[in-house]
Order: C-alpha cells, then sequence, then structure tokens
C-alpha cells in the first residue's frame, strides 16, 4: 500500500511539472524575445546619444510625452514593479497588458536622451505583464496565476542579465523580507532558463565581468582556509554597501514626494519630469561630464567612469558612487522610466572602488561585492544577489559574496526600493514591524513619528 501511495505522489508530481513547464514555455518565449529587442534598442540609443551629445538638451522636453502616456493610456501601469508584487500578494485589478509596450518604449526614450536609469525594473515589468496576458488566457484561478506573475519576473530579470538562477531565486525572495515561496520553485527556474535561452538565440551578449582576485589563507593563523583581516574589511564594506542602499532608497523616495508637494495640481505634473530633465543637465554641466547618464554598463571613452571601469584600479573617483545616485535618484524620481538596479551595480561597483583603496584591498574583489551587495540591501535579496555574484564572476570567492551581500541586507534597514515589498520576518527583534506590512506603510509610519515629535 506504502509502494503505491509513493507511485501515485510521484506521478502527481510529474504531472504537476509537465503542466507548469506547458504553461512557462510560451511565456518565457516571448519575453526572453521581447528582452532582446529592449537589449538591442538600448545598444543602439546608447550609440546614438554618445554619437550627438546634444540629445542631452532634450531630455526636459522628453518627460512630457513619457507623462503623458502614462496618464491617459498607463492605467495603472505607472506602479511598475510594485503594482506587479501587489498582485501576487493578493490578485485584484491585474497587471495591464499595456504596461510591456508602455515601458519598453518610455525606459528606450529615457536613455536616448540621457536619463539615468536601468534595465531590470523594465524587463520584469514586460515579465509581469505577459505573464498576466496568459494568465488571463488559461483562465487559471488565483493561486496558479500569482505563480504565473512569479515567473514573468524570474523569466524578465534571468533573460536581461544573462542569469538564469539568480533570476528564479529573485522571484521567490523579492515578494516578502524574510519569506521565500517556494511553490513557485521550478516554474520560476524553468521560465528563467528558456528566456535567457530565448534572448541568447537572437544574439544577445551580456558584458563579462571578471575578479581575477583569488582568495589566500592567512600565514599567522594556518589552521583558517581564509585571511582573516580580509573578512573584517568585507563585512566593514558591507556594511557601507547596506548604509548606501538604504540612503538610495530613500533619496528616490524623498524625491519623488517633494516633487508632487511642490507640483501638487494634477494639470501642472508634466512639469515635475521637465524640471528633473534640467537637473540632470544641471549635474552635467557642474561635474564635467556625461559619465553617470544613461545605462553606465561601459563609457563613451577610455578614461570614463563606467561599471565595468570600476572593476580597475582608478577606474572611478572617490565620489563617483554618490553622483550616480543622484543623477539616477533625480531621474526615477522625477517621472522618467528604467530600472534602478544596473545604476545600483554602478554605486556598489564604483563604491567598492572607493573602499579597496581606501583599505588597501584587492579593487576587482570589492568593486565586484559593491556590484551585488548594493542590490542585495536595495531589494532585500541577499540570496539571489549573492547568486548572482556566482553567476558573474565565480564561485572560488563566494564566501566573500554572502557576507558583504548577508551584512549589507541587514544594514539597509528595513527599507528598499519596491515599497510594495512585506515585512515577513524582521531584521531585528527590537522595535520591528509588524508582520506583512508593507516597506511603505514602515516608511509612512516613520514620517509620521518625526513630525509628532
Amino acid at each position: 500500500m506504502k509502494k503505491f501511495f509513493y507511485s501515485f505522489e510521484q506521478i502527481s508530481i510529474v504531472s504537476h511539472l509537465v503542466k507548469w513547464t506547458l504553461l512557462v514555455i510560451p511565456i518565457s518565449l516571448t519575453v526572453g524575445s521581447l528582452v532582446a529587442l529592449f537589449l538591442w534598442l538600448l545598444e543602439k540609443v546608447t550609440q546614438i546619444r554618445w554619437q550627438h551629445e546634444w540629445l542631452l538638451f532634450l531630455l526636459p522636453l522628453a518627460g512630457i510625452p513619457i507623462y503623458l502616456l502614462y496618464k491617459y493610456l498607463g492605467k495603472n501601469s505607472d506602479a511598475g514593479n510594485n503594482l506587479i508584487i501587489e498582485e501576487i500578494h493578493q490578485p485584484g485589478g491585474g497587471v495591464p497588458a499595456r504596461m510591456a509596450p508602455l515601458v519598453l518604449f518610455t525606459t528606450v526614450v529615457t536613455h536616448l536622451f540621457g536619463g539615468s536609469a536601468g534595465r531590470e525594473g523594465t524587463a520584469v515589468q514586460m515579465g509581469g505583464s505577459i505573464a498576466n496576458l496568459f494568465g488571463r488566457w488559461f483562465k487559471l484561478n488565483e493561486q496558479d496565476l500569482r505563480i504565473l506573475l512569479m515567473t514573468g519576473v524570474a523569466a524578465g530579470f534571468g533573460a536581461v542579465f544573462g542569469t538564469p538562477v539568480t533570476g528564479a531565486v529573485f522571484a521567490l525572495e523579492v515578494l516578502a523580507i524574510g519569506e521565500m515561496r517556494y511553490g513557485a520553485l521550478i516554474p520560476c527556474l524553468i521560465a528563467a532558463v528558456f528566456a535567457d535561452i530565448t534572448t541568447a538565440a537572437w544574439g544577445i551578449h551580456h558584458t563579462h565581468y571578471q575578479i581575477l582576485f583569488s582568495g589566500s589563507a592567512n600565514d599567522l593563523l594556518s589552521f583558517l582556509h581564509v585571511d582573516v583581516l580580509l573578512i573584517v574589511k568585507v563585512i566593514i564594506a558591507g556594511l557601507c554597501f547596506g548604509l548606501a542602499s538604504y540612503m538610495f532608497a530613500g533619496l528616490m523616495h524623498t524625491i519623488k514626494n517633494y516633487a508632487n508637494r511642490f507640483i501638487p495640481r494634477s494639470g501642472m505634473k508634466w512639469l515635475i519630469p521637465v524640471i528633473g530633465g534640467l537637473l540632470i543637465i544641471a549635474l552635467c554641466y557642474l561635474t564635467g561630464t556625461t559619465d553617470y547618464t544613461g545605462l553606465g554598463v561601459h563609457g563613451k571613452n577610455a578614461g570614463s567612469v563606467s561599471i565595468v571601469s570600476a572593476f580597475h584600479s582608478g577606474g572611478a573617483s572617490t565620489w563617483s558612487w554618490l553622483l550616480k545616485m543622484l543623477f539616477t535618484a533625480i531621474t526615477l524620481g522625477m517621472g522618467f522610466k528604467g530600472g534602478e538596479v544596473t545604476p545600483l551595480f554602478f554605486i556598489g561597483a564604483t563604491l567598492g572602488n572607493t573602499l579597496a583603496v581606501l583599505f588597501g584591498a584587492p579593487v576587482d574583489l570589492f568593486a565586484g561585492l559593491g556590484f551585488i551587495a548594493v542590490f542585495a540591501g536595495a531589494t532585500n535579496t541577499p540570496v539571489a544577489c549573492t547568486l548572482m555574484g556566482v553567476e558573474l564572476f565565480g564561485g572560488g570567492n563566494i564566501l566573500y559574496y554572502a557576507i558583504a551581500c548577508f551584512t549589507a541586507y541587514y544594514f539597509s534597514g528595513h527599507s528598499g526600493i519596491y515599497p510594495a515589498q512585506r515585512v515577513m520576518v524582521a531584521k531585528i527583534t527590537g522595535d520591528a514591524p509588524h508582520k506583512e506590512e508593507t516597506l511603505k506603510q514602515i516608511r509612512e509610519k516613520r514620517i509620521a513619528k518625526r513630525k509628532w515629535r
């Protein structure tokens, strides 16, 4: 009888896997193809912007059609990644199909004219939008629709960075702090892998990063297989990365709130991106460079500051991380579209470069640690970011990846770039938020408490 039960259970498992594979593959193929188109367009508009620097002066005007498109055609698309997270937690109005073309077009426009933004948000929103569309066609129940939305997130994230394992784990981890939804484990992995394969099949190649540093043991304590002094430096750097994550999330939300407060009339909201564009132009003149506009993966010139240059000695100035943070917070906080993650990579890599020089540590290692750890703190996804380190840089320094990401996760506090994230397990026991409170609710309570004082 027991034998029969176990056989029946395995048959059910096979049936479950077949069902989700058949549901997920068309989503993965569609999302992977859209991501390939998106990455190709980003490359093209970046080259155009480098060749015609005068396009930056049109950034304020470019913000107006972006605002109008979302106001009159966007429905609830303006909520972006947070809408997808909310729909996974509690299905309601759904993720509109129009989100995919809207965010694709407006992100490309933002990059063409010099806004400082990323690509993850666009890929995830396209993934969620396509997944919801297929979910309606398949007439899925609420539980299955939640899982399908998660596969859309995994597909978009895995394809846009070429990190399918990270994409799968990110989709499970990003929804709530301290909790992962293992019910969607296999569907998310299938989605991320097939989307990544599809993007690669279109001829899209991802940036190759390399950490040449190889860990060494401590000569004074031969029984230890790690460099204790280096671990101490990594812990301190992780603390700094966490504080940078906290600072970025707070700055972006603050800019957005003050922009709406100073321009309260709905008929004048189009002025917000116009002012944001003017501020970006002013910052370019004050800094004397356009290195902090656009995606920032590669630089226009050999001496430009970029993510790639940050992996080399002299590849970033002391305050490059802060300038990129300011450029991005203004761009995204004042109505332009794109993701936050690639700018977070830039902020982390250049901060890591600065700390490496300060601590006398390996520059490439600390740039890589900052790359993943600032992202971990800002999105509250330390496990996914540790795995990203392995997928992007190799597994030889995984201990340092984990230390940096986990430390940054704690020191970023109960904050993040996704206000819809819920706290399921608090990072600290004292003065901890209530279970299932969103980061937005926590932030509003803090602001109210400060006003009361």
